[in-house]
């Protein structure tokens, strides 16, 4: 565990410049204290312990503003800014290195319990402030999400979207595989 807290408080330095020191970012950002709380009570959940994976969650929630269920996956370096409002839902999945700022939701549209009903966010993503991210879709692997955008389709790997509902308003791809080559 200590491990993992070292990584993720690096990755806050790194992506705010706000973060003076590595003490700063592990006692003083929400973001990471709810990742600790959400890697407990994931791992709880997988076991079959769901009512003591939802108890330490929802203390999370109650401690951070941050509401992470704890079914959802989580990869790597996943920072959380400032974080108040920020709700995952349970079958959400989030890849490495990505960003999610305040008020995000990444949230189901109904369906049926057992099927996927919440996001799934690729790797490098930034998903700016209030976005609302709803159903069973995918952001691709380097997308940006606006403040306040609604999206309830599927966007395409480098997309920038933004509107509501949301809208792809440029697309990176060519630009991304340029430098992949």
């Amino acid at each position: 565990m200590l491990k993992f807290i070292i990584e993720e408080a690096n990755n806050i330095k790194e992506k705010d410049p706000a973060a003076k020191s590595l003490l700063e970012a592990i006692l003083c950002y929400p973001g990471l204290k709810a990742l600790v709380y959400h890697r407990i009570a994931h791992s709880l959940y997988k076991r079959g312990r769901f009512l003591l994976a939802r108890i330490i969650s929802q203390r999370a929630r109650k401690v951070t503003g941050i509401e992470i269920h704890p079914g959802a996956k989580i990869g790597r370096k996943l920072f959380i800014d400032h974080g108040m409002g920020v709700v995952i839902g349970e079958t959400a999945e989030i890849g490495d290195n990505v960003t999610i700022y305040h008020g995000v939701t990444l949230g189901g549209i109904g369906g049926e319990a057992g099927k996927k009903r919440h996001p799934t966010v690729e790797d490098d993503v930034m998903i700016g402030a209030g976005a609302k991210i709803l159903g069973p879709v995918t952001i691709g692997r380097g997308a940006k999400i606006g403040a306040n955008a609604v999206v309830l389709n599927d966007v395409p790997s480098y997309a920038t979207v933004v509107g509501v509902p949301g809208r792809v308003v440029k697309n990176n791809l060519k630009d991304n595989l340029m430098y992949v080559i």
